[in-house]
């Protein structure tokens, strides 16, 4: 299968458009999810306080399980490499998508559940462990290239810092930048997007919010040097790209629509992930919907102004339900909140974002409009 990288330029856009074209938009365009899942949280295992609630299962008996799912709109999974997805297993994966469809659509790394990685991954200060990581990205990439899927991810969730005071940054994250600047150009043309969050398994994590993973994008591109990659990146493409998830969002005080946007307009959105999460606190993964929906479906009219047509992650972790049940909810969830936005007064919102002296109370009012026809009269 060939690889082919994704066009995100599309995202820019809307930076350029005026009124009449945004409404036009907004009018013409819908949104159209294909859903990933991810393969770790089938069978979800445990927490640092308790022992796993369900039976562990092997990846084929996972696969086995995800077959069923394209009956309720999953159109691609999620897997690590090399602790998810591998060469040796790769053949279930490729049996997978004959049998129901299904793809295997983004890599992500192992870079964080190996004791190796206790002091970090790419950022590791010993040289042995960085290049045990640098093996794995290098590694990751020419699979995702072989098999044809959307993007690699990079969630460094184990590198960062657990005491501010000595930890020279500029040393961290430019160790981290470069290693993973190296594996890209040896593997080149091939999209990574990064996956920040503020916290967790790390203290402190390298890069806590959606705008240090935009800066660190910017730098890790500057480094690549291979022609194949910089012919790219000179044709206006993004080669590190985000996968901002509302979780990690939230988890840093962070507003879910505006960090989505700040992707896009970049034109760095290259994966999302969804699920629901209190503010702060720790990572929930929650169903989507469940906790602040309206953070959630500001995000979507968000995607919708710009264009988003990537894949959609579900990210979350079913302990206590079964996953197939949990995926159907999400999805449901999910699709609910489009059909709200699609019925929204596209014309009016604008209005009152371009003239907001004039439509003093409107959105509000028309907000209130929509919850009353959704709630069902007792």
């Amino acid at each position: 299968m060939t690889y082919e990288l994704p066009d995100l330029r599309y995202q820019k856009k809307l930076t350029t458009m005026n009124a009449d074209t945004l409404l036009t938009h907004l009018k013409t365009f819908r949104l159209d999810p294909r859903f990933t899942v991810g393969i770790w949280y089938f069978t979800p295992s445990g927490g640092r306080f308790h022992a796993p609630y369900v039976e562990k299962a092997g990846i084929e008996k996972r696969l086995e399980m995800a077959a069923d799912m394209a009956d309720i709109g999953v159109t691609g999974l999620e897997a690590h490499y090399p602790d998810e997805v591998n060469r040796e297993n790769l053949p279930l994966y490729e049996n997978l998508e004959k049998v129901s469809g299904i793809k295997l659509a983004t890599v992500a790394f192992s870079h964080f559940h190996d004791r190796a990685f206790e002091f970090g991954c790419l950022s590791n200060p010993y040289a042995e462990v960085r290049e045990k990581a640098l093996d794995i990205t290098v590694k990751g990439l020419e699979l995702v290239r072989e098999v044809g899927a959307s993007c690699a991810i990079s969630w460094p969730g184990i590198d960062g810092y657990t005491y501010s005071l000595g930890t020279v940054f500029p040393w961290m994250w430019r160790t981290f930048e470069e290693t993973l600047a190296e594996a890209m150009d040896r593997v080149p043309g091939v999209r990574v997007a990064i996956e920040p969050k503020p916290y967790e398994p790390a203290p402190n994590n390298i890069y806590r919010t959606t705008a240090e993973g935009i800066l660190a994008a910017q730098r890790i591109e500057a480094r690549l040097v291979h022609p194949e990659n910089r012919a790219l990146l000179e044709a206006g493409h993004a080669l590190v790209g985000l996968n901002p998830e509302i979780g990690h969002v939230r988890m840093g005080f962070e507003d879910a629509a505006s960090a989505y946007s700040l992707v896009g307009m970049e034109g760095r959105l290259a994966h999302i992930h969804l699920n629901s999460q209190p503010l702060g606190n720790y990572d929930q993964d929650l169903n989507v919907g469940v906790v602040e929906w309206q953070q959630t479906e500001a995000m979507l009219y968000a995607l919708k102004m710009m264009g988003y047509r990537e894949h959609w992650g579900i990210d979350i972790n079913p302990e206590r339900m079964p996953v197939d049940k949990a995926v159907a909810l999400n999805i449901r969830a999910v699709t609910l909140m489009l059909d709200r936005i699609e019925r929204l007064p596209h014309d009016r919102l604008l209005d009152c974002y371009l003239d907001p002296a004039a439509h003093r109370g409107e959105l509000e009012s028309l907000l209130m409009d929509l919850m009353d026809r959704d709630v069902p009269k007792m």
